[in-house]
């Protein structure tokens, strides 16, 4: 049967190492992992889990590989860069219940670096935060996952069962890199996910959509003594409108869904990139956006975009000059359905009695309109998902921070999950409880 040790000790033994942690933190937010640089962050990781004795799996993410499988995004760029880094615990007897502990390792862009009242990029700690690009989205989590096992393995225990820590690229705009772990054939009982969305679980989140619009224009003399043209620019917020319009519609469907029917506001269509014109005295000749959207869980994704490309030619249709050039539609990025928490009664128990005796408070939980790689293992793999984090200002924006006492307890509490859902067995065979 597999040994049990106090919950005081694993939670003396994640402070006992909480300094390292925070140094390692610091570290790794050094690297600036944006996509398609995130490679060097990758080897640091992989470094980490080899130095204290994890198996470790070093791949490049095969588009070639996953593009048939249920829940690929279409890519837009290059994975010439793209690596996943999997750690895995083996016990010597497996006797428990065996677990995923799954972090990205990419972050999104800065922005201007003029901005922020720090370098993103030169992490520094003040009133018990630690600033920096991707400090708590999401590398806070896979610094909590890491040393919850390095905590239980002080104390002289490990899981018994395989322990999966997986650092993946793409989360922030595929979730292929997670997909890839699956068709590697990493699998599990269950699967948790430190995402910065507070030490809350997370029922239910939507699914994004990202796509890209060109739209044409007839460039001419800004005067318009020769002809006024079409200028593309304003010829693609008719179609933005249009789409703004839809999301008014969309979000009125929230009292069918009873996860998201009391959320303010479910689904958002984020106008995230637009670029157009090529001289200042001429109109525009063309203009392309791009747009990311949110789906309820259950909506398929057919439905979805039969909506949104309905939604383009019918504006496009009602304009002239539109009607004669309708604009390009590209999907370049997520592809992503819904996700909701469902069958993990176990699972969840858990995790409850691990956040109270942390917290010395019951968990709560929660819907996101945003999204994790959960999806993947709850609708791809039978696995249930849990999603639950620090406590993260700022994600995407400028001085982005984490809550370090925030980091220390989900530390904790995934120490204690641990020793619960997986059991724990000596390190030393020699050594009994």
């Amino acid at each position: 049967m597999p040994e049990r040790i106090a919950d005081e000790a694993i939670l003396r033994a994640v402070d006992d190492g909480f300094a390292r942690q925070v140094a390692f933190l610091a570290d790794l937010v050094r690297f600036p992992s944006q996509r398609g640089e995130e490679h060097a962050a990758q080897s640091f990781m992989a470094a980490a889990y080899e130095a204290d004795g994890y198996a470790v799996d070093m791949w490049r993410v095969d588009v070639d590989a996953i593009r048939d499988l249920p829940g690929f995004s279409p890519v837009a760029v290059s994975y010439d860069d793209a690596f996943n880094v999997v750690a895995t615990h083996t016990p010597r007897n497996a006797t428990g219940r065996s677990l995923i502990l799954n972090g990205h390792i990419d972050v999104v862009p800065t922005g201007p670096l003029d901005r922020w009242v720090r370098d993103p990029y030169d992490p520094a700690i003040e009133d018990g935060w630690m600033h920096g690009r991707g400090a708590g989205d999401m590398k806070a989590g896979l610094s909590a996952c890491l040393y919850a096992l390095a905590a239980l393995r002080g104390l002289g225990y490990q899981p018994a069962a395989n322990v999966f820590l997986q650092s993946v690229v793409e989360e922030e705009c595929t979730g292929n890199g997670a997909l890839a772990c699956l068709q590697r054939g990493y699998r599990a009982d269950a699967a948790f996910i430190p995402e910065p969305l507070e030490p809350r679980l997370m029922r239910a989140q939507v699914g994004p959509i990202w796509f890209r619009v060109e739209v044409d224009g007839d460039p001419q003399h800004a005067s318009g003594a020769f002809s006024a043209g079409a200028n593309a620019i304003e010829k693609a917020f008719v179609i933005i409108q249009a789409l703004k319009q839809l999301e008014i519609v969309w979000n009125a469907r929230k009292v069918d869904d009873p996860h998201f029917c009391n959320h303010p506001h479910p689904i958002r269509f984020n106008l995230g990139k637009i670029e157009g014109g090529e001289w200042t005295s001429s109109v525009p000749a063309r203009c392309v956006f791009e747009m990311r959207v949110a789906t309820y869980p259950g909506q398929k994704l057919e439905d979805a975009r039969a909506e949104l490309e309905a939604c383009i030619a019918d504006a496009a249709r009602a304009d002239p000059f539109l009607a004669n050039r309708p604009p390009k539609m590209t999907y370049n990025g997520f592809m992503a359905e819904g996700y909701v928490l469902e069958g993990a009664d176990e699972m969840e128990a858990v995790l409850r009695r691990s956040h109270v005796a942390v917290w010395g408070e019951p968990l709560t939980e929660h819907v996101t309109s945003a999204t994790t790689d959960a999806r993947f293992f709850g609708l791809y793999a039978d696995t249930p998902a849990i999603v639950y984090g620090p406590i993260c200002r700022m994600p995407h924006g400028y001085d982005e921070a984490v809550d370090l006492d925030s980091v220390r307890k989900v530390t904790q509490t995934i120490a204690l999950f641990i020793a619960d859902w997986c059991g724990l067995e000596p390190i030393d065979p020699e050594v009994s409880a």
